[in-house]
């Protein structure tokens, strides 16, 4: 503790522009697994000898993060690496799902006007951490893992995407024991292992057939409501349709998430369904259909 608290201090006395490279170093680390001079250069424009210069300083506050490794020319995380910086979690997912990859976690104050929705499932930020460097390098896991109808057991699993299914966030991954790619929601490991066997070629992200398969679900209000335009508005449909393209493997959480009555006859009004699914036959490319409301 006393070690944390001397490491904010002299954090606390760089310039703010430093810190921001250090804290881009440390995310790197944690989330990725390595970090090289010229990651920082290529974000930051900086110079070779300023970025040496950053890596210098980092070793300073905390020598057992990091290792360079001479023959790729980038610093690797080491098993005692203990995160300087704050990353959190739903702002690094939020983050990543939006294309900021390599961005810096910082927190934001909200304002009092303007409120998101209440989230009662947070993420572990060493889950997280580890769930995105075992993607990043195209990893194997060792994992504990909790399921509803089994408990706690020990699989290994080889994860390529993360995906938020509008309530709580899913890891997409091969798994081993039962040879399939399926879901696995990422509150419920215990640990997670990085594994340095190489990759089986079935197990890939483009052997995924759900995955890489698109559907196109047709949206429209609810065929029982009396006043369909306030739904058109809501969702900006043309001519009462909305066309939406997804993954085969996220499109039924999708239509969860909005409440799309997806049944025969479109009997669900009333259960707070306002959308309906016009296309039904989509329904047939989906192998997780039994979540869709119907």
């Amino acid at each position: 503790m006393a070690n944390d608290t001397l490491i904010q201090k002299n954090l606390a006395e760089l310039p703010h522009a430093q810190r921001d490279r250090l804290a881009f170093i440390d995310f790197s680390l944690q989330f990725f697994g390595h970090v090289a001079r010229t990651d920082l250069i290529h974000r930051f424009k900086t110079g070779l000898a300023a970025s040496t210069r950053d890596f210098s300083t980092y070793k300073e506050l905390a020598p057992n993060n990091l290792v360079l490794q001479h023959q790729t020319k980038s610093y690797h995380r080491t098993e005692d690496f203990q995160a300087i910086f704050r990353h959190d979690p739903e702002v690094i997912l939020s983050s990543l799902s939006r294309g900021f990859g390599n961005g810096i976690s910082t927190g934001v104050q909200p304002t009092e006007q303007c409120f998101d929705a209440v989230r009662l499932i947070h993420p572990d930020t060493h889950i997280i951490s580890g769930l995105m460097r075992a993607i990043h390098n195209k990893k194997a896991i060792k994992c504990g893992y909790v399921s509803v109808s089994s408990g706690e057991t020990t699989r290994a699993i080889v994860p390529h995407s993360l995906v938020n299914n509008g309530h709580r966030w899913h890891v997409r991954a091969f798994d081993r024991k039962n040879n399939r790619f399926r879901d696995f929601v990422c509150t419920r490991f215990t640990f997670i292992d990085l594994m340095e066997e190489a990759l089986h070629v079935h197990e890939a992200s483009p052997y995924d057939e759900q995955w890489n398969r698109f559907v196109e679900l047709i949206l429209i209000p609810h065929p029982k409501l009396n006043q369909s335009r306030a739904i058109e508005m809501d969702y900006g449909m043309d001519k009462g349709m909305l066309a939406i393209k997804q993954r085969a493997a996220v499109a039924a959480y999708v239509l969860r998430q909005w409440q799309v009555d997806c049944s025969e006859g479109y009997g669900l009004y009333g259960n707070g369904c306002q959308l309906a699914l016009q296309n039904l036959d989509a329904l047939e490319c989906l192998e997780n259909v039994s979540l869709v409301p119907s």
